[in-house]
């Protein structure tokens, strides 16, 4: 049986590339695919990562059919941040066949290697600002909103082609009591006598908040692994794109002297509805949405950031209080921290201060880009 990589170029061949997940995993009750009709313009220059930023897409063949995909990513803004010559793969997906995953992965080592990198690393889809690493660990729960889903014979794939974990990102799951722990409060206490206050968002003016959500992430996240600023340009795209998800009291944003110092910014974990919905927008889907919007009981915390001085002043224990309300307020039942860095041990804590309990680790990997080697 004869298995070539293929790049896609056409409008048609991306699009296979982004559908092609849904044959993949068309019986697995878990999976939950994105809409194909918001996925497309993600791949073209609608978005801004690709001002500072290129990728290629592969897929793999065998007989006439499609049987894995990945793409090559250069960030340049990693690059220039970090001094490094790191490239990146995602958007892995294959079937169970080492001959399948390696001939992928040699496409982009290629690739990455023609064009001066010296790492690859992955998966990232497209930054370590959105979708990353293989899930190892939790394979018997569902995935939330905008967090990896994917075989469990992945990592054995990627360990056979001589990849190596670089690190894994955790995820906590917390379930709602009818109150916060007493050490969050107390701590939430301490923020407050120090003149800090936190205010649920308003949707009203939510691309302010979101802006000031990018200065403290951008410092917050600062000095953090494999962490790319988040541009001006990503900002109002990703705030566009986010916008329908957001449930402003169960974000808020912490301020002293009229100054944002933090950030806590919860998103409902709409997968359930697009478990029903198959990556398909017709009239039938959207009923099914319309009926399994109110089953909606989980929370995703997606965006958490603290300026690094005013860390260890309290400000995330009155983050946590003020958009609990919302939390209490909208009957929902669970929360998951995710994803946080396996060595940030200080946001570890502070999900465990907060109740929670780990449950589910992607991993990412990487891989010196040797001399030898070439395109399938």
């Amino acid at each position: 049986m004869t298995l070539f990589i293929r790049e896609a170029r056409t409008e048609r061949e991306i699009r296979e590339f982004i559908e092609y997940p849904l044959f993949l995993y068309r019986d697995d009750p878990l999976y939950s695919p994105q809409l194909t009709r918001d996925l497309v313009p993600h791949f073209t220059d609608k978005n801004p990562f690709f001002r500072h930023a290129e990728a290629r897409y592969f897929l793999a063949y065998r007989d006439g059919k499609i049987v894995g995909r990945i793409a090559s990513i250069i960030n340049h803004l990693h690059n220039q941040y970090h001094s490094d010559h790191t490239g990146f793969f995602g958007f892995y997906e294959s079937i169970n066949d080492q001959a399948v995953a390696d001939a992928l992965l040699c496409a982009v080592e290629a690739d990455l290697r023609m064009r001066g990198m010296q790492i690859i690393r992955g998966p990232v889809s497209f930054s370590t600002n959105e979708e990353c690493g293989l899930l190892v660990e939790g394979f018997e729960y569902p995935s939330m909103l905008m967090t990896p889903y994917n075989k469990r014979y992945y990592d054995s794939l990627m360990k056979n082609a001589g990849y190596t974990k670089t690190k894994d990102l955790y995820a906590f799951l917390h379930d709602v009591k009818d109150a916060l722990p007493e050490k969050v409060l107390r701590v939430a206490a301490i923020a407050e006598k120090r003149g800090i206050i936190a205010k649920q968002l308003d949707k009203k003016h939510f691309l302010d908040a979101m802006r000031s959500f990018r200065i403290v992430y951008n410092a917050a996240w600062a000095g953090n692994w494999c962490f790319v600023p988040i541009t001006e340009e990503e900002l109002e795209y990703d705030a566009a794109r986010l916008k329908p998800l957001i449930r402003p009291d169960v974000m808020a944003i912490a301020f002293h002297n009229g100054e944002a110092v933090g950030f806590c910014g919860m998103v409902p974990d709409f997968n359930i509805v697009l478990r029903r919905m198959h990556g398909k927008t017709n009239p039938w889907t959207l009923l099914k949405a319309l009926f399994t919007l109110p089953t909606v009981k989980d929370l995703r915390l997606l965006l958490l950031g603290i300026r690094p001085e005013y860390r260890n002043k309290g400000v995330d224990g009155i983050l946590f209080r003020e958009a609990f309300k919302g939390v209490k307020g909208g009957g929902y039942k669970r929360v998951e921290f995710s994803w946080i860095l396996e060595d940030n041990i200080a946001t570890i804590r502070l999900a465990e201060m907060a109740g929670s309990r780990r449950w589910k680790i992607f991993r990412i990997y990487e891989k010196p880009i040797a001399e030898s080697g070439q395109l399938a």
